[in-house]
């Protein structure tokens, strides 16, 4: 059975926060001295990634700012070509990037469950039972 896709959207909003909890306070040498917090950091964007693959296109033109196919690329790279990116670029995607992208996934669940009794096709249900620990 399908997911729903507010899931994929819980899995980004979830990923998010867990990346700026695990980063305050912290800078670019912190980062860089840290080999648990990169590599945390990197699955928690792979999981950004991948999830936000999930996400129909139509629902993706509510925030048209967002650089969606960046968005689901950055996955591949880092799981393909991982050794050609610079902490900087991914403290960059952290600190830049990641709160932007937090503010459209917080906009996207809020315009869905305004949708919430919607049967057109931008309505986030595919008949999948919602997780139990969604908000």
């Amino acid at each position: 059975m399908a997911r729903d896709i507010r899931h994929f959207l819980y899995d980004i909003h979830l990923a998010i926060s867990a990346i700026e909890s695990a980063v305050a306070g912290k800078t670019l040498a912190d980062y860089q001295a840290d080999a648990f917090l990169k590599l945390a950091s990197e699955r928690a964007i792979e999981i950004i990634s991948e999830a936000s693959r999930r996400i129909p296109e139509d629902i993706q033109n509510l925030r048209p700012e967002i650089p969606w196919p960046k968005i689901r690329g950055i996955g591949n790279i880092l799981r393909h070509e991982y050794y050609g990116l610079s902490d900087a670029i991914l403290w960059g995607v952290i600190v830049d990037e990641l709160p932007k992208l937090g503010v459209a996934i917080a906009a996207i669940q809020a315009a869905l469950e305004g949708d919430e009794g919607d049967t057109g096709p931008t309505s986030a249900s595919t008949g999948a039972s919602a997780r139990s620990n969604m908000p």
